[in-house]
């Protein structure tokens, strides 16, 4: 299901769309009766204002968040930014190559700013030299 044209024709941006369409929906019951294209300025504004998160799952178990798509000159796979869930990591950049043939499915979740949830509180553990001898 997943090839090239998917991801860089209509196919994830339609699906991307879908899942905007329907975050509005919940804020903007009548959106959907005229798929976003009605006069609703509000709502517009809204649908406009969403932010998105791109969630690729792999077949081996792996999932990565994507950030961006990347041109790297191939078509026989997929290459994309992806977002490091270790905020250690997330000061570089990760571009990843994925076989289309890998890819089990691709999620993509559309929220608000003003109705984003919070991150996950980060509760440090034990500090690396807490063991060691006191002054």
């Amino acid at each position: 299901m997943f090839n090239y044209d998917w991801f860089h024709g209509s196919g994830l941006t339609r699906q991307v769309e879908e899942a905007k369409l329907r975050c509005a929906a919940k804020t903007f019951p009548d959106i959907r009766k005229n798929r976003g294209r009605n006069g609703d300025t509000d709502a517009r504004k809204y649908m406009d204002e969403l932010e998105t998160r791109i969630i690729l799952y792999l077949k081996d178990g792996l999932s990565y968040e994507m950030r961006e798509i990347a041109d790297v000159g191939t078509s026989s796979a997929l290459a994309f930014e992806c977002t490091p869930v270790d905020e250690n990591y997330q000061v570089g950049a990760y571009v990843i190559v994925v076989p289309f043939d890998d890819i089990a499915r691709v999620e993509v979740f559309a929220v608000h700013p003003d109705e984003k949830p919070q991150e996950n509180i980060r509760i440090p553990g034990f500090r690396a030299n807490a063991g060691e001898a006191r002054d």
